[in-house]
């Protein structure tokens, strides 16, 4: 493998309130309304490119860079690696990010895999004796990496050493390699799936919570001065209020602001213009998207607001449970949506406010007491 160098919020003052024709992008150019799409690949590059490298760049998270600067500089003042570091948190948070901000910050080469790419012992073999002092090894989605390759990796965090068998039966043989010491940050989203043996290896800790309002609007001021994208603070807002509180989502709502403002040949992007763009797309004031508001209406329509079990739901959608509990959920709980129950998922007051619906809490009640 090559080696890289490298509470809930009040929305109502970023609410936009139309006042008058705005531009629409199929008025310039022929085409149906703006929908909501899959990341491409120029939206990848993108993303890359958009990342701070320094950690006086890293918006967000003040506690958690505060304590990782105090951490990265003892361990250059001793010359030595940096502890094994774990990251946990929803996607787009800035997990990857860190890890090539660290590789920069220690004067590292990084080098970046995934758990599920990571197949074979051998693999890891090959990834581990390939590393020279004090890089870093980034393991994305560590939770999803395979017992026999985790076992592996247990005594080369430990002493920096691996057993390999080799040969069967009478034949066989057990070599031992001698590793460089190497710093190892993972990723996950799903801290509970991970083993206690591997956990415990971990020397550092942080979880990277859902960002403010104002923390994002930062982040888009930033993206749009590398993107060359004239926008003002109360645009950033608006688009911030409906990023989901994640940076990624926040950027890629920028690009698509973006494109609207081009092709209606909009010179400064304002409130109203992402507005209007946001609303084509199907983003409410809230944050929510199509998806989040079919959990939601289903919910209550077809299970009289809850509980409800997380299998029954994704069956009803034809969705991967996974889907639901790695993307739909971490933001609805958050932002006061949904509860997470004994009993199953469950509508608040919020959901059915937010549906202009009338909340009957009564029969949820009642529900709970059978």
């Amino acid at each position: 493998m090559k080696k890289n160098k490298t509470g809930s919020n009040d929305f109502s003052e970023y609410i936009y309130q139309p006042q008058g024709k705005i531009p629409r992008p199929d008025e310039a150019v022929a085409g149906l309304p703006l929908k909501e799409t899959q990341e491409t690949e120029e939206d990848v590059v993108l993303n890359i490119s958009l990342r701070p490298s320094k950690l006086t760049e890293f918006i967000g998270q003040k506690e958690m860079v505060t304590n990782l600067k105090v951490c990265l500089t003892a361990a250059k003042e001793r010359k030595e690696p940096l502890e094994h570091i774990l990251f946990s948190g929803p996607p787009g948070l800035g997990k990857t990010c860190l890890a090539h901000i660290i590789a920069h910050e220690m004067h590292s080469k990084i080098t970046a895999t995934s758990g599920p790419a990571i197949e074979r012992a051998g693999d890891l073999i090959g990834i581990l004796t390939n590393l020279e002092k004090g890089d870093i090894l980034f393991i994305d989605e560590i939770h999803r990496m395979s017992k026999v390759v985790e076992e592996f990796l247990y005594p080369a965090m430990e002493n920096f050493e691996i057993d390999f068998i080799i040969d069967k039966g009478p034949y066989a043989k057990t070599i031992k390699f001698h590793l460089k010491p190497f710093t190892l940050v993972g990723a996950t989203t799903r801290t509970g799936l991970l083993s206690s043996p591997l956990r415990s290896r971990f020397g550092i800790f942080h979880h990277l919570d859902f960002y403010k309002i104002e923390e994002l609007a930062s982040v888009i001021l930033r993206s749009a001065k590398i993107l060359s994208v004239d926008i003002d603070k109360e645009a950033s807002l608006g688009i911030a209020a409906r990023a989901r509180g994640t940076p990624r989502i926040a950027n890629r709502l920028l690009r698509r602001v973006r494109d609207y403002a081009q092709v209606a040949k909009i010179k400064k992007i304002d409130l109203a213009t992402a507005a209007k763009t946001l609303d084509e797309m199907g983003i409410d004031k809230a944050g929510l998207d199509e998806l989040d508001r079919r959990v939601l209406r289903l919910v209550i329509d077809s299970f009289n607001g809850g509980p409800v079990g997380v299998e029954s739901l994704a069956a009803s959608m034809n969705e991967e449970v996974d889907t639901l509990i790695d993307t739909v959920e971490p933001y609805l709980l958050k932002a006061g949506y949904l509860k997470r129950t004994s009993r199953g998922r469950l509508v608040t007051k919020l959901t059915y406010e937010h549906f202009g619906m009338k909340y009957n809490k009564e029969n949820q009640n009642e529900l709970f007491e059978k």
